[in-house]
């Protein structure tokens, strides 16, 4: 049965990191006015590499996979409206991407870097200084990736697009930027770290990990 009040003291948390995930996006998303022509110096990425992209509030984090490509979680209410891969693999719009982590819904997809990155500084395996944790060996890193490329449950909280590379580079789901917000005393029943990594959805809405 779940508890109501670690709910509740979820929900709440959700709702900053929302705050935050709004502002992170809306000031260049992806498929909206901006348009992102920053020149990358792509044939500097390892396969297996963790792109990291800063921005005022928070980091976008995707796995390189070769060949232009960067695998990444992004929120998309689209896939839990329709089955057409005509229009969920075009890039995530602004509206989309707010609307998918209200519904908690994501997939782990494959674009190309300029439109993971959409402009911004690309910083290349950031974590393995800042975590100082070791790195499993690229080539297991990108098929890690790859095996979990589909629909995905999604939380700003249990499971997000940093949880997703940290799994993939360090074979344990982690999240720093969610551990920043604070817990009050309440911590959820089994840590990211203990759950089953990244299950796929049968019903993608109202199936948050934690929840």
């Amino acid at each position: 049965m779940k508890n109501p009040m670690l709910e509740a003291v979820s929900l709440v948390l959700e709702k900053l990191l929302f705050i935050s995930y709004f502002k992170f996006f809306s000031s260049g998303a992806p498929g909206e006015d901006k348009a992102g022509n920053t020149l990358y110096e792509i044939s500097s990425f390892l396969r297996g590499d963790v792109l990291e992209v800063p921005r005022t509030h928070l980091t976008h984090y995707g796995i390189y996979l070769g060949d232009n490509r960067v695998a990444h979680m992004m929120p998309d209410i689209l896939l839990a409206l329709t089955d057409d891969k005509g229009l969920t693999q075009k890039v995530v719009s602004n509206k989309r991407l707010i609307l998918g982590v209200i519904g908690r819904v994501a997939s782990i997809r494959v674009d190309t870097v300029e439109d993971f990155a959409y402009g911004a500084e690309i910083l290349v395996n950031h974590l393995d200084r800042s975590l100082k944790k070791k790195a499993l060996l690229n080539e297991e890193v990108a098929q890690r990736a790859e095996k979990l490329l589909g629909i995905t449950p999604y939380s700003l909280l249990w499971n997000n697009c940093e949880h997703f590379v940290t799994y993939c580079r360090f074979g344990t789901a982690i999240s720093p930027q969610a551990d920043k917000v604070p817990r009050v005393t309440l911590t959820p029943v089994g840590s990211v770290g203990t759950l089953p990594p990244f299950p796929k959805l049968s019903s993608p809405l109202g199936a948050g990990i934690g929840f």
